[in-house]
């Protein structure tokens, strides 16, 4: 890992104390803790068993089509780039949000020396949920989120290679970049980024999240 990125993680853990509490812009007033309106669908887990950390899960297509987000769910989508698979995860993100009014703001780092601010600033909103798409944000991600256990993160279409327990990713065939030096599990495609693919994605990350079922990886056939 480079040391410049650790030291800005340094940093990072140090800001978000600071800059944890503000105006109403960062959604400072009183909210109830979100919860799931409905439920999981058969084959979304195993019944019997709970996913183990850093486990994987392949839950049956459309389980998590019946779990949507209680009133006013706070979220920050945190994105970086502008490849065509970032874009499509980007728009289901907004699509999703919009259909199921969702509270969605939207972080962009601009470039790398501002990956780790990005991350910085969207934790300082105190959001909900903070989901990243982008896969420059992996490696940022993986020396911050450790710090910030009380926080939520969704990953899509990427994932850490040891994460927490408050970071869940949802991948596929085709996505799965773990990191620089990691690469992927499976071989990188920009194509299998379809809305279908990616609106899934969004949709069985956050009924993952709502549900405590959190640090795993979604995967999606």
């Amino acid at each position: 890992m480079r040391a410049p990125l650790r030291a800005l993680a340094v940093l990072a853990a140090a800001a978000v104390l600071v800059t944890g509490c503000g105006s109403g812009d960062d959604w400072s007033q009183p909210h109830a803790k979100p919860s799931p309106v409905g439920t999981l669908g058969p084959g979304f887990v195993d019944s019997a068993a709970r996913p183990t950390p850093e486990g994987t899960v392949t839950p049956r297509p459309g389980s998590w089509s019946g779990v949507h987000p209680s009133k006013d769910y706070r979220v920050v989508l945190l994105t970086t780039g502008d490849d065509s698979p970032t874009k499509a995860l980007v728009t289901a993100v907004r699509d999703w949000a919009e259909d199921e009014e969702v509270d969605l703001r939207t972080v962009v780092a601009k470039d790398a020396q501002d990956l780790v601010p990005s991350i910085v600033r969207a934790i300082g909103m105190g959001p909900d949920l903070i989901v990243s798409a982008g896969n420059d944000l992996v490696d940022p991600l993986a020396l911050v989120t450790a710090s910030h256990l009380s926080q939520q993160f969704l990953v899509v279409g990427a994932e850490l290679a040891e994460p927490t327990h408050n970071v869940t990713a949802v991948d596929w065939s085709g996505a799965s970049f773990r990191g620089e030096g990691l690469g992927a599990s499976s071989t990188y495609d920009a194509g299998s980024f379809t809305a279908e693919r990616c609106a899934a994605a969004i949709r069985a990350g956050v009924a993952a999240v709502l549900n405590d079922l959190t640090g795993i990886v979604v995967w999606l056939d």
